[in-house]
């Protein structure tokens, strides 16, 4: 039972390894999935990550219900709005991240998959927002991603009736990329993270950020913020090195720099 990380040519593997609980999350794993993000944040060795889950069923049931629906934290935990940041809870990693979805995805499972970027899943996937079910709402970004990604009426069916959708539906309504055959899956996540991590990370970065935050800004902030992170790399080595490569019609050699 853990949280792999494994690092190679820039690509972080994250894995969530607790398939005999399809990789249902307790505070345990919560709190290593936490350091493995902040890790991917980091690190600047690393460019991209991919997660999945362990085995061949469950990408993530989402939290432990044993372990946590009925034991609520004290209070004052409330008000540690740092501690154990996740990617779906706001840590800031901007880094693009690709979901390898091999079976389940629910709950916590479902607002991990909504904080990520590129996304490809098996046809037996399954995806859902089943909280309301069990007298609770789907927090760490449930409610506010959902509806920002899928269009109202089925965000809301998936939201508040708790029904899941499969693999096909997904792909139907853009909430993954594509739906590949299980011997394919991670092969095909790390076609997407090669070539994510052969661009030029800083402008890969910036480009995150920037489609992001333009949720909550306006028009104009949005532009006035493109033009300040587009000067700023203008002074970088990786867009000389891109320029000079196009000009020599050489693949480019980016350093982050």
């Amino acid at each position: 039972m853990s949280i792999d990380l494994s690092v190679a040519g820039g690509i972080a593997t994250i894995t969530i390894n607790r398939p005999e609980k399809r990789n249902a999350l307790d505070q345990a794993h919560y709190d290593a999935l936490s350091a493995a993000w902040c890790e991917v944040r980091d690190n600047d060795a690393i460019r991209v990550a991919v997660v999945t889950g362990a085995g061949d069923q469950s990408f993530c049931a989402g939290a432990d219900i044993k372990a946590f629906l009925g034991d609520a934290p004290p209070l004052n935990a409330l008000m540690h709005t740092q501690q154990s940041q996740l990617l779906n809870r706001g840590l800031e990693v901007w880094k693009p991240v690709v979901a390898a979805i091999n079976g389940y995805c629910l709950g916590g499972g479902m607002t991990l998959l909504l904080a990520t970027d590129l996304r490809v899943c098996v046809p037996t996937a399954t995806f859902g927002l089943s909280e309301v079910k069990r007298g609770a709402f789907p927090a760490n970004g449930g409610t506010q991603r959902i509806a920002q990604q899928l269009p109202h009426p089925i965000a809301m069916e998936m939201l508040l009736l708790g029904d899941a959708i499969d693999a096909t539906r997904a792909e139907r309504w853009g909430l993954v990329n594509r739906i590949v055959e299980p011997a394919d899956l991670l092969p095909t996540a790390m076609d997407y993270a090669t070539r994510l991590a052969a661009n030029a990370p800083l402008a890969v970065q910036a480009a995150k950020e920037l489609a992001l935050r333009s949720r909550d800004a306006d028009l104009a902030t949005g532009l006035r913020m493109e033009q300040l992170f587009l000067r700023i790399l203008q002074n970088s080595e990786d867009l000389t090195e891109g320029r000079d490569a196009f000009a020599e019609k050489r693949p480019p050699v980016f350093h982050g720099r």
